[in-house]
């Protein structure tokens, strides 16, 4: 593994250290530690995933937390959303919704498009001691997806496809499910293909069922196989 001085950090230009992120994992993690030892907190905040996700590094979630810690003290949004996770999965630590959904709270006060998803999460269901409220719930999926949030795109068409808040509306929610789907989301590319198929668009519906598995939870693909059936169709997926 190779090893970065100070100095060797500070001269890196931007065209180095993109070279040094498309290479090997190791020598990038390398750089971006030393980067978080100076100080750099959007390198903290990375080298912090890099030990949750054991990339480039051995996986040490207890130390990629810590990392996570420094770099939210100095007000990083996605480190304070990232503490919050933590304490949500029990990543480097036993799991605690309170301290998540307060971790997830402050992100989202600073406008940080995830920490808006992950505490309209807490409010959608009640969970963290937070009051179950979905109408602030869909309030603050709402301000994301206006950022180009994919997930809460896709979660503002549940809302609207359910009818849960406000009045039904299946067009919207369609518009959402493929703008979300077209983002790359697993979740927006089945609700798309559901719908799609209730339409009687089978052959459009099945382009976007098949990639679901690609990048979907073996959980969601269970999920979905009871969405369909209780739609009147067969369970397509393995689990």
């Amino acid at each position: 593994m190779k090893t970065f001085s100070a100095a060797d950090v500070a001269a890196t230009s931007p065209e180095q250290l993109a070279r040094l992120r498309e290479g090997p994992p190791d020598d990038y993690a390398a750089w971006i530690r030393a980067a978080a030892e100076l100080g750099l907190v959007e390198a903290q905040t990375i080298y912090g995933q890099m030990l949750l996700d054991g990339v480039g590094v051995e996986r040490q979630p207890e130390e990629g937390l810590a990392w996570f810690k420094r770099a939210a003290n100095a007000d990083h949004p996605m480190a304070i959303n990232m503490v919050g996770r933590c304490y949500e999965n029990g990543w480097g630590v036993p799991r605690d919704d309170t301290v998540a959904a307060y971790w997830f709270r402050l992100a989202a006060d600073r406008g940080l498009d995830w920490g808006m998803y992950n505490y309209a999460h807490m409010l959608r269901s009640g969970r963290g001691g937070v009051t179950q409220n979905k109408a602030a719930a869909l309030a603050l999926y709402q301000q994301a997806a206006q950022t180009g949030h994919v997930k809460s795109i896709g979660v503002v068409g549940r809302f609207y496809e359910a009818g849960d808040v406000v009045e039904q509306d299946l067009e919207r929610a369609f518009d959402c499910y493929q703008r979300c789907a077209e983002g790359g989301d697993f979740r927006g590319m089945f609700h798309l293909g559901r719908l799609l198929l209730l339409r009687g668009k089978k052959e459009e519906g099945v382009q976007w069922l098949v990639r679901v598995p690609e990048t979907s939870t073996p959980a969601f693909l269970k999920e979905a196989n009871a969405m369909l059936q209780d739609c009147g169709f067969p369970a397509l997926y393995e689990v």
